[in-house]
């Protein structure tokens, strides 16, 4: 199976499926593995990542699946959000990233570096921001997967007793809050 074509994790058109979270690791992982490789470079900015804020393409969409191309700048954090009723994975390429999820009592944190993953459930909540690295200081890239495609994500606050308050659900097409 290869990233370019995803259709062997397809079951037939007549019942599109979510993906499972394994199923989507090994998606951003085999993403990944084709960015490094340079197949996606037609789709990257011929500057450069932008060092001034956040940048995404699409490098994959159907009915089951989203593949997204992010990159990450300090000072450009998403809001505390989920990602509605999608299933979503994501394979970091350079440089590092914080997420701050909530675990049902508090924030936690957890360091994502170049080659690790995350996955995240239906009803995850988390914040995802530009981390320093070892590397040199620039964007971080990170690959993202949601199945189904993200329809629409709710945004959240923590409140001053330590609980979660949605704020706004909001339709979107794009990954991640911007």
């Amino acid at each position: 199976m290869t990233i370019a074509d995803p259709i062997a994790l397809r079951r037939p058109a007549s019942r599109p499926r979510s993906l499972r979270l394994p199923d989507l690791l090994q998606t951003t992982d085999l993403a990944a593995d084709a960015v490094l490789d340079g197949r996606y470079d037609h789709l990257l900015p011929a500057s450069g990542l932008p060092a001034d804020g956040r940048w995404f393409t699409r490098i994959h969409g159907d009915d089951r699946l989203d593949i997204w191309l992010i990159s990450w700048v300090p000072g450009h954090a998403t809001e505390l959000h989920d990602h509605g009723d999608s299933l979503g994975a994501l394979t970091v390429l350079s440089g590092s990233l914080d997420e701050f999820h909530w675990d049902g009592e508090q924030l936690a944190q957890r360091r994502l570096q170049a080659g690790d993953q995350a996955a995240f459930s239906q009803g995850w909540v988390h914040d995802v921001v530009w981390a320093p690295s070892p590397a040199p200081a620039g964007p971080t890239l990170s690959v993202h997967a949601y199945s189904p495609p993200l329809a629409e994500m709710s945004y959240y606050d923590v409140t001053s007793d330590n609980t979660l308050r949605r704020q706004r659900t909001e339709l979107t097409e794009h990954p991640e809050a911007s």
